[in-house]
């Protein structure tokens, strides 16, 4: 779910409204200041590293409108028909297969559920595990609309550090310890804002800790397809299979939006049997099922074999960018910003060094780079406890290298650089 919407939900609960009265729950979730950002992304020429969503110059439009007419020609009842909650069944087919592809050998159709967008996995999540004041460790930083989604049904959440390798493995052994945690929330494969790859090492680590502390892990895995150079570790759910009894303490959220369309609205949840089945139910309360039609394309899409080839395309563009904007910062702000160059995914996590008296806060430079006309997410929101505000999030998807040159420049301006 793109932050804009976030912001701009928050804004709207600030409105005077006398005759509603809101749920308790609602005061869990605090606005944004970075909301008022946004309000100035609207001045023309502005150069944005602020979205969190692909280029949609890289959809490939004719393979989604060949997949979509085949399913009219061939099935147009039941993909314009309700469906079950579960899932699509061809498409759950294709998605086990998919997942096959990638490692996770023994996954069956009927060990997963189709969402709508893997944004709802999460919502259901909150719904069928988090009671008011239940404890969740999640990254710092992590996934804003997690933060947001986890602590509207009541959690505490935990922040367990992350550097270059992924979350810390020995402090998140020791906050699971003290905390006892409901889950732990994590993005290992080039997470949203962090970027950070979490290593073989550490995915072993983590699979251990379950089992050691008998606690539930949700891996969210939205692009670990998009990957520069080699392919990343396995994922969580594919180690699994090594790893006797850690299936059962994994959940495993997926998502096509990242790598064919968000507007499909397509994302899977793999999880034990018990909680897929109280998700299911959950689901039926909210939408029913996810569009059938949508799903009914997607599958079409994956049988068409054309997903290989739209991968590499999107892989070598982001790469390309990625490449552009690593070097652009390190030419025009040198010391004054460091990051590990991203190996995969969507975005560079940077953070301010304040060298030779320059300016160290995100939120600040935020303000002044709009001037410049260029736009960015400050860091600090992406925590839920202890925000390191030197911090910001660049997303190169959707700028073309002229565009990720000249905006980096224009960031150096508003810093006081060259």
């Amino acid at each position: 779910m793109p932050e804009f919407f976030l912001f701009l939900l928050a804004m709207r609960a600030t409105t005077s409204a006398p005759f509603v009265k809101f749920a308790e729950r609602l005061k869990n979730v605090e606005t944004s200041a970075i909301r008022e950002l946004f309000k100035l992304l609207g001045k023309p020429g502005i150069i944005s590293f602020a979205g969190g969503f692909p280029d949609s110059a890289l959809f490939d439009v004719e393979g989604i409108q060949a997949a979509s007419q085949q399913v009219l020609r061939e099935q147009a009842g039941p993909a314009l028909q309700y469906g079950a909650t579960e899932g699509f069944n061809p498409l759950r087919e294709q998605l086990a297969a998919f997942m096959h592809t990638k490692g996770v050998r023994s996954l069956t159709p009927e060990q997963l559920i189709v969402t709508t967008g893997s944004q709802q996995a999460l919502d259901l999540l909150g719904k069928t595990l988090i009671s008011p004041g239940d404890k969740v460790i999640v990254e710092g930083p992590t996934f804003l609309a997690t933060i947001q989604c986890f602590r509207l049904y009541g959690a505490e959440l935990i922040s367990a550090p992350v550097d270059g390798d992924g979350v810390q493995t020995d402090r998140l052994e020791a906050l699971i310890k003290t905390h006892q945690p409901k889950f732990v929330y994590l993005i290992p494969t080039f997470g949203n804002p962090s970027g950070a790859l979490l290593s073989l090492e550490r995915r072993r680590q983590v699979l251990a800790l379950a089992l050691r502390y008998n606690t539930l892990i949700v891996e969210d895995d939205p692009y670990g397809d998009l990957y520069f150079g080699a392919a990343p570790p396995p994922s969580l759910l594919a180690l699994s299979e090594d790893v006797p009894g850690s299936r059962e303490a994994l959940v495993h959220c997926g998502s096509l939006s990242k790598v064919l369309s968000p507007g499909l609205r397509v994302g899977w949840m793999v999880a034990p049997p018990a909680l897929l089945a109280a998700a299911t139910m959950c689901k039926q309360f909210s939408d029913a099922h996810t569009s059938t039609f949508a799903q009914a394309t997607a599958a079409a899409y994956l049988q068409s074999g054309r997903m290989p080839a739209t991968l590499a395309r999107v892989r070598s563009v982001y790469a390309e960018r990625a490449a552009a904007m690593g070097h652009a910062l390190q030419h025009h702000l040198g010391g004054a910003l460091t990051f590990v160059p991203p190996q995969g995914g969507l975005f560079v996590w940077a953070r301010l060094t304040g060298q030779n008296g320059l300016l160290n806060d995100g939120a600040t430079l935020a303000r002044q780079a709009i001037e410049q006309g260029v736009a960015f997410v400050p860091g600090a929101p992406f925590y839920c406890s202890e925000p390191d505000t030197s911090t910001l999030r660049l997303s190169f998807a959707t700028a073309d290298v002229a565009q990720i040159e000249e905006g980096v420049t224009r960031l150096a301006r508003a810093l006081g650089g060259h």
